[in-house]
């Protein structure tokens, strides 16, 4: 009789495992694509703190360079990315249709352009050679900040380097300009460089978002509601463990809990209230400032072709 109940017992956790690798290999699966900023870091706590397969899909993220993200996804690589709304401006404007369904983060001194020497103000910029990564966040914040200081991004030199290296290539004392951002912009502050300007000085003009193809939205809505359900929370996991919540965090680009606690000071996680608002109103006018921008400074040789397609709202009310 207990070699029967054994026996029958024995089948079922078969069966259960059975079932569950079957449930594994149905859970859908994503890939996005993102860097190290500190901002898209609760997309990596949802991953490391499995919120991503309670709510029915595995996520795969990629870490590559801005610029490829978008040929990546044509190519089906990807299904997801996460930059700014510029770099997807660019996306779009390039021929591969984005619609973002999620705000991440905003810059509030996360970014910054670090400098040295005898660099007091920006018309001092004029001329130098600045290390900046192309075609991301990076050289369209400097043509927004130099748009807004009377010059253009013809006024200087670029070097294309990602922020990473760029932080690097400054301390190293290689570059007297380099723009960048969190983490990486702390190791200049840690090594006693100076910040000309910083992104709490231009609120509201780098924002993160998380965007899919339009053709994998209307296929795949569920698994893009799970993902968009997925961020809000891990911003409550954080709430409820912030100590766990960061290391898990900082883990993923070698900082302490203490020095990605730094990091996150500089950059605002938007949570569901603040993604409908932004989604809602606010997106499709700074969307038309971008473009200006973009147009003036001849990142981009054309407009989105359908700039009112380029988010919505549906996945955060």
């Amino acid at each position: 009789m207990t070699t029967g109940w054994m026996s029958g017992a024995l089948v079922a956790a078969l069966v259960g495992l059975s079932a569950a690798g079957a449930a594994a290999q149905d859970m859908p699966k994503v890939t996005i694509a993102m860097s190290g900023w500190t901002g898209f870091a609760p997309i990596t706590l949802a991953r490391d703190a499995g919120i991503f397969k309670k709510n029915g899909v595995e996520v795969e993220i990629k870490k590559m360079p801005v610029a490829n993200r978008h040929q990546a996804m044509a190519a089906g690589e990807v299904q997801g990315i996460a930059t700014t709304v510029d770099t997807h401006t660019l996306y779009a404007s390039s021929g591969v249709p984005v619609q973002q369904v999620l705000v991440l983060d905003s810059s509030h001194g996360g970014d910054g352009i670090a400098v040295r020497g005898n660099i007091e103000k920006v018309a001092d910029l004029k001329g130098k050679n600045i290390a900046v990564e192309t075609g991301g966040v990076p050289q369209f914040w400097l043509a927004y900040v130099l748009k807004k200081n009377g010059m253009s991004i013809g006024d200087v030199q670029q070097t294309n380097l990602s922020p990473k290296d760029a932080a690097a290539a400054f301390v190293a004392g290689q570059f007297d300009v380099a723009v960048t951002y969190e983490p990486y912009l702390s190791n200049v502050r840690n090594a006693q460089g100076k910040t000309l300007v910083t992104s709490d000085q231009t609120p509201g003009v780098i924002i993160d978002t998380l965007a899919f193809q339009p053709d994998y939205i209307a296929k795949n809505p569920k698994v893009v509601q799970a993902i968009v359900d997925s961020w809000f929370e891990a911003l409550a996991m954080i709430k409820a463990d912030q100590q766990k919540s960061f290391e898990i965090m900082g883990k993923d680009v070698n900082q302490s809990a203490e020095q990605f606690a730094k990091s996150a000071q500089f950059v605002k996680w938007y949570d569901k209230p603040m993604n409908a608002e932004y989604l809602g109103t606010t997106m499709p006018v700074f969307l038309k400032e971008v473009t200006e921008v973009m147009l003036e400074a001849k990142l981009i040789r054309r407009a989105p072709p359908d700039q009112a397609s380029m988010s919505t709202a549906s996945f955060v009310k």
